[in-house]
């Protein structure tokens, strides 16, 4: 179905939980809260996705995906844990956390559009006009996004030491 491999299938269900909590985090807390039991969900989804990737890509620009993905990751769940950053560890922890969902919204939207519906897909060239349209979209909605996270966390008082 979709022309995915069984490993394809772990790939796209062992990520795709990290969708829905990124969405109720970010509408919950405005930001992907790593010590929440959600957190840590989406960092196991996360993890899968980002290393399964490695397994089922097809285009080298997958590869770089998800180890940019998994950096960021390891970089967003990792940071809080280093006291030198301080208050500023908050904001480096929400850029590179929001930027996960970003990178996971990126192949999410285009594989969709890419096999859906099955047989005939909503776009079969790279460079068609709705594909780059909602990429384009993911954009700026990561712009305004992380621009309102941190107006938030200025306003919250996360202001950086120093």
């Amino acid at each position: 179905m979709f022309g995915i491999s069984p490993l394809g299938w772990v790939h796209t269900l062992g990520s795709l939980p990290a969708i829905p909590l990124a969405i109720y985090m970010l509408a919950r807390h405005g930001r992907i809260v790593p010590r929440s039991v959600p957190g840590a969900l989406y960092f196991v989804s996360m993890l899968i996705g980002a290393t399964t990737v490695f397994l089922v890509a097809r285009e080298p620009v997958s590869y770089g995906i998800g180890a940019a993905t998994l950096l960021l990751l390891l970089a967003g769940y990792g940071i809080g844990h280093v006291p030198q950053f301080g208050r500023a560890g908050t904001y480096f922890e929400t850029i590179f956390l929001t930027l996960t969902v970003f990178l996971l919204m990126v192949p999410s939207v285009s594989e969709t559009l890419r096999r859906v519906p099955d047989g005939h897909p909503l776009v079969t060239d790279p460079k068609s006009p709705l594909l780059l349209g909602a990429l384009a979209g993911l954009f700026a909605m990561l712009v305004v996004g992380l621009t309102a996270q941190i107006i938030h966390l200025r306003k919250q008082g996360w202001r950086a030491a120093g």
